[in-house]
């Protein structure tokens, strides 16, 4: 073989051999972000937060999607932790003020972390309570006036779950986003999700809350028609927008496409 092709190829292998959390690290450290785990009372969370304290009122979170949650169609992962850091580059490479925030069990475990965290459960109580929490802590801790919450995939349903309990939260954006968990369940044939929240159980807080939702045309694993229920079965809301993209599937199509958006702000959203 080559010897150019070496090098990439011994990168490769080393990178499929380190733990999430080294390529977390890694990540961060060649973006001028770092990461840290704030504690909350259930579960310990990882972040990703710029190395240096951002002073802006408004701060993006980019909230991070179920991740690695199951082996096989019928066995759970033994570690929930995303394979692909697509969230945490977004927020790293963002000139934006942004952190990354990962799910209960992502990263670092915890005494209260089983498979019904990360599955059955990942939208329960407990779960939102942990975010919920870590959100209070940025906010003492960075001064910021409020926050626009990026979730990806289940991250869209707890991004909104938070939305429509807290105060503090400007803006929703939602990228190939589960907007409703029991109807995704039942669109795909699935067992429903015991123990969790649904976000549509609260519309009537939701319709005030200011979101956009990006679509990608091929996504097979939250399908597009999710949207047209949640946005049916959600009633006249203040501020929406939906941005729907061709070629763009659950997985592959989002760094081009945010590039392109994420820059551009809801016409209808508070400033």
């Amino acid at each position: 073989m080559s010897n150019r092709y070496l090098l990439p190829l011994a990168l490769l292998l080393l990178s499929g051999c380190q733990s999430p959390m080294t390529q977390l690290q890694q990540l961060s450290s060649q973006n001028a972000h770092q990461v840290s785990i704030q504690p909350t009372r259930t579960f310990p969370l990882a972040m990703s937060v710029p190395s240096v304290k951002p002073g802006s009122a408004r701060l993006r979170i980019y909230l991070e999607g179920d991740g690695h949650a199951w082996a096989t169609p019928s066995q759970p992962s033994l570690d929930p932790s995303p394979q692909n850091l697509l969230m945490a580059r977004l927020a790293v490479t963002d000139p934006q003020p942004s952190l990354y925030l990962a799910r209960p069990c992502q990263f670092v475990s915890a005494p209260a972390c089983n498979p019904q965290v990360w599955t059955d459960q990942r939208f329960s109580q407990a779960v939102l309570d942990s975010l919920d929490q870590a959100l209070n802590e940025v906010r003492r801790q960075y001064g910021n006036r409020d926050f626009e919450l990026i979730g990806y995939s289940g991250g869209a349903a707890l991004a909104l779950l938070l939305a429509a309990q807290r105060n503090d939260i400007a803006v929703v954006q939602t990228l190939a986003g589960n907007l409703s968990p029991r109807q995704w369940a039942q669109s795909l044939d699935l067992t429903p999700l015991s123990g969790s929240l649904e976000p549509l159980d609260r519309a009537e807080r939701l319709r005030h809350v200011a979101q956009r939702h990006f679509i990608g045309f091929e996504d097979r694993t939250v399908p597009p028609i999710l949207y047209q229920h949640y946005r049916r079965t959600l009633g006249p809301a203040d501020c929406m927008e939906v941005i729907r993209l061709p070629g763009v599937d659950h997985a592959n199509g989002w760094t081009e496409a945010w590039a392109q958006w994420r820059y551009k702000p809801l016409r209808c959203a508070p400033q």
